[in-house]
């Protein structure tokens, strides 16, 4: 099986994180997409807000979507979680699945200085989606790295936490992050 890995720290998922899911498989790119929730992201600072809360609400804003998969994989990886290491762990964890990584274009911009980039570009296949700002020669990319047209939201997890752009996470999301009085809601 054709499985995508979209890593993120999720804090918190919101539609465009789970609509970008939902348009790869309905693409056909991947059969599966494993929202790989972060324990910690080694390009940001750790996060104050806990972890259960992230995949408690990963999987409250995926419940009936069939071919989305939360995962908290990487709880028992070392951190900081490089990409690598998560993917060179599923390979052996599920050598029957094929890998493939979802990154936006932001991520592609920095990827050089991602740990142990070109080795994930010489063993797994990358899909980038678009992100407004980034803009990327498809012509420039090895034949492993396709920019997939998928809809664009101008949303961050970001604007959510600080009580900006609501509509874009679920009610049931929401009323989650308000019932753990999680972001100063």
């Amino acid at each position: 099986m054709r499985i995508g890995i979209y890593g993120g720290t999720f804090n918190p998922i919101h539609i465009g994180h789970t609509s970008l899911a939902q348009s790869l498989i309905e693409q056909r790119l991947v059969d599966e997409v494993w929202l790989m929730v972060s324990p910690q992201n080694p390009m940001k600072q750790p996060s104050a807000d806990d972890y259960n809360h992230r995949v408690n609400m990963a999987i409250i804003a995926t419940k009936g979507m069939p071919h989305v998969q939360v995962s908290d994989f990487e709880r028992n990886l070392p951190l900081p979680s490089y990409t690598i290491t998560t993917l060179n762990q599923l390979s052996l964890t599920y050598p029957q699945h094929q890998f493939t990584l979802i990154i936006g274009a932001d991520n592609w911009q920095r990827f050089n200085h991602w740990y142990h980039a070109d080795e994930i570009q010489r063993r797994y296949p990358i899909l980038i989606y678009k992100r407004p700002g980034y803009d990327i020669d498809p012509q420039s990319l090895p034949p492993t790295i396709n920019i997939v047209d998928t809809p664009l939201y101008d949303v961050s997890s970001t604007e959510i936490r600080n009580h900006k752009k609501l509509k874009m996470i679920s009610p049931d999301v929401l009323k989650y992050i308000r019932t753990h009085h999680l972001y100063s809601y």
